[in-house]
C-alpha cells in the first residue's frame, strides 16, 4: 500500500508540472505579439510627471517601470524604490502608470517600461524637463543720467533650459538688444545688452526686460527701470494778445521745461529790471499788465537756469492806439477796393485789345487770297492784293 501511494502521488506530480508548462507556452504564445506602448513626457522643473504603460492585451504578465539608471520603479503594484516623490496611479493587468512630483532637471532621462514574457518586451520613454528661467535682472542704470551720456543697459537671466529668449522694450515699442547665450551646466545664462545715448526725450522712459520660455507661456518674466535724465532748461514765452492795445489786459507766461526744474525764472525789461511793478505783476512764471500804455512798448526777457545750463526767450511788445488800428482798418480797404477795380479795368482792355487785333488779321488775309487767285504770277498777286487793300480802306473811308 505503502509503494502504490508513492506512485500514484508521484504521477499527479509529474501531471501538475505538465500542466503547468503548457500553461506557460500558452502565455507566451499568446504574449509573442504583444508590446507595450508608452509616450515621451515633458515636464516643467517642480512639476509632476505621468509615464504611463499599456498593453493591448495581457494574461497577467507583470509590467515594470525603471528610471534612467536601471534602478526598478514599480514591478506591478509593488514600489521598489525608496523616493517618496514617486507614486502608483493604476496598476491593471493592461495599465501601469506611475507618477513623480517635484520633478528636477535630475530626472531628466530615458525611462524603461518592461512587459515579462519570453522574452522580455521593453517600450522606452524620454522624459524631458524644462527648466524655468529666474526672474530677470537689468543693471547698469545711472541714476539720474545727464543728457548725452552713454549707458549699456543689461538684462540677466539664470536657469532657464532650454535657452530662454530677452527681449527689450522702450515703453511698448520693442527695441533690439544684443543677445548672449552661456551654458551652466544643464541650464543657461542668458543676457542682452541695449546701448542708449540718452536726450532730454528719455526721460520718465520706462525700459522693460521681458524673458519669453516655453515653461512661461502663461506667466512670462520680466523686469522694469524708469530712466531720470538730467538736462538744461529750455525756455519759451506764451502772450494772450496778438495786436496788444491801449487799456487791454496781457499775460505773458515763460515755459521753462529743465531738469531739475528750473525755478524760480527771471524777467527783464530791455536787459533791466522791471520799472513799474505796480502795473506789471510778477507771479512765478507769469508777467500781468492790467493795463497797456505806450511806456510799456520793449523787449521782455524770461530767463531759467539750473545746474546745468541757462536759457532764455525774449518777446518785442509794441502796444497800439486802438484809433490808430481802426483809420488803418479802414485805409485798407479803401487801398483793396481800388487794386480791385484797376484789376478788372485792366482785364477788359487785354480783351478789347484782342479781340480787335484778331479780327484786322482775319481781313488781311481774306484780301491778299483774292489778290492771289486773280494775279497770273506771285508779283501780281501782291500788286492786286495791295490795290483791294486800297479798295478796302477807300470803302471803309466811303462808309465813314
Amino acid at each position: 500500500m505503502n509503494r502504490m501511494s508513492r506512485l500514484i502521488l508521484t504521477l499527479y506530480t509529474i501531471h501538475g508540472i505538465l500542466l503547468k508548462v503548457m500553461a506557460s507556452k500558452g502565455r507566451v504564445q499568446g504574449a509573442s505579439g504583444q508590446y507595450p506602448l508608452v509616450q515621451n513626457v515633458t515636464v516643467t522643473q517642480g512639476g509632476t510627471a505621468n509615464l504611463t504603460c499599456r498593453v493591448e492585451y495581457n494574461d497577467n504578465t507583470s509590467l515594470q517601470w525603471s528610471n534612467p539608471a536601471q534602478q526598478t520603479l514599480f514591478f506591478g503594484d509593488k514600489k521598489a524604490l525608496r523616493d517618496n516623490r514617486i507614486e502608483l496611479v493604476r496598476a491593471s493587468s493592461s495599465e501601469l502608470t506611475i507618477s513623480i512630483s517635484d520633478v528636477s532637471l535630475s530626472d531628466e532621462g530615458m525611462y524603461t517600461c518592461s512587459l515579462f514574457t519570453m522574452p522580455v518586451r521593453t517600450a522606452k520613454a524620454y522624459l524631458t524637463v524644462l527648466g524655468v528661467p529666474e526672474k530677470p535682472e537689468i543693471n547698469g542704470l545711472k541714476k539720474p543720467a545727464v543728457e548725452g551720456d552713454y549707458i549699456t543697459l543689461t538684462c540677466i537671466t539664470q536657469g532657464s533650459k532650454p535657452a530662454a529668449d530677452l527681449r527689450w522694450f522702450r515703453n511698448e515699442k520693442e527695441v533690439k538688444g544684443a543677445k548672449e547665450v552661456n551654458a551652466e551646466g544643464k541650464t543657461f545664462k542668458v543676457q542682452s545688452s541695449l546701448q542708449l545715448h540718452v536726450d532730454r526725450n528719455d526721460d520718465g522712459v520706462a525700459y522693460t526686460c521681458r524673458v519669453d520660455h516655453v515653461a512661461l507661456a502663461l506667466a512670462p518674466q520680466q523686469a522694469t527701470e524708469v530712466l531720470e535724465v538730467q538736462y538744461a532748461p529750455r525756455v519759451e514765452i506764451i502772450h494772450s494778445l496778438e495786436v496788444p492795445q491801449e487799456g487791454q489786459y496781457l499775460k505773458l507766461e515763460c515755459l521753462s521745461k529743465g531738469n531739475p526744474s528750473p525755478d524760480p525764472v527771471m524777467w527783464t525789461k530791455d536787459g533791466v529790471e522791471l520799472p513799474d511793478l505796480d502795473r506789471m505783476i510778477v507771479d512765478g512764471r507769469e508777467l500781468t499788465f492790467t493795463s497797456l500804455n505806450k511806456t510799456d512798448n520793449g523787449t521782455y526777457r524770461c530767463e531759467a537756469s539750473n545746474h546745468l545750463g541757462r536759457s532764455s526767450a525774449e518777446y518785442v511788445l509794441y502796444v497800439y492806439d486802438p484809433n490808430a488800428l481802426g483809420q488803418h482798418g479802414t485805409d485798407h480797404a479803401l487801398i483793396g477796393g481800388v487794386v480791385a477795380v484797376v484789376v478788372f479795368v485792366t482785364l477788359c482792355l487785354i480783351i478789347v485789345l484782342g479781340r480787335y487785333l484778331a479780327r484786322h488779321k482775319g481781313t488781311y488775309l481774306t484780301n491778299e487770297a483774292k489778290g492771289a487767285d486773280d494775279a497770273p504770277d506771285a508779283d501780281t498777286a501782291i500788286i492786286n492784293a495791295e490795290g483791294n487793300h486800297a479798295h478796302a480802306e477807300e470803302k471803309k473811308e466811303y462808309f465813314i
